[in-house]
């Protein structure tokens, strides 16, 4: 009988799967991205429903498959429901999940992102920070993550953005979303990151194009 494992970590990508199943992929501490089936999920009053939905953080109890995990329980720390009542942010968090799952590879070491994942998830729902400087932060850090950035901006920019790009760059994750930008120095992080966006990634993302339409 194969046994069960214990992960941690968050549902980046819900899709429905056959009449009433839910087809997860889960960003995880221990094993990177995986994909696990939710049987049942979609029926009412499964116990799997609540945990199946995107952004849910916790603890996932799997059984591995020669293909895929199936969830058989889980322990769900946050589900993030304040996103649900704001359309703005709602749209910024799924973009990073979108990144998330961009960049996540299976039984890669994945604890950063997650982690970072977290915090700008958890940024996003405080006034004082502004949800398009949160983004900005994101993806330069998530670059980062991966390996795939510049250490300065590759635009002209000013000594202060020049500043704001080094810290994002190397500053503890707890200590990234503490700070604020004047406008201009924001758009000069902007136009940096615009730029390195272009060279690092090789498709366009959805979520991203209805941030667009929405400014």
């Amino acid at each position: 009988m194969r046994e069960a494992v214990n992960l941690t970590g968050m549902v980046i990508k819900s899709t429905p799967s056959g009449e009433a199943d839910r087809r997860l992929v889960i960003l995880t501490r221990e094993r990177g991205k995986i994909t696990a089936f939710a049987r049942g999920a979609r029926r009412p009053g499964s116990m799997l429903m609540a945990a199946s939905r995107s952004f849910a953080f916790g603890q996932f109890r799997l059984y591995e498959g020669r293909e895929a995990y199936s969830l058989q329980s889980a322990e769900i720390s946050n589900y993030f429901p304040e996103l649900a009542g704001d359309m703005e942010a709602a749209c910024y968090g799924s973009y990073f999940l979108e990144l998330a799952d961009y960049y996540g590879r299976e039984n890669a070491d994945c604890v950063e992102m997650l982690l970072l994942l977290y915090q700008s998830l958890r940024a996003l729902l405080k006034p004082a920070i502004p949800n398009s400087l949160v983004k900005l932060v994101y993806e330069l850090r998530v670059m980062v993550a991966n390996g795939e950035y510049t250490e300065r901006p590759p635009v002209a920019a000013s000594d202060s953005a020049v500043y704001a790009w080094e810290f994002i760059v190397a500053a503890p994750l707890e200590k990234l979303y503490t700070f604020v930008l004047k406008e201009q120095v924001q758009k000069e992080l902007e136009a940096g990151i615009r730029v390195n966006r272009k060279r690092f990634l090789d498709r366009e993302f959805h979520s991203l194009e209805i941030l667009r339409d929405m400014e």
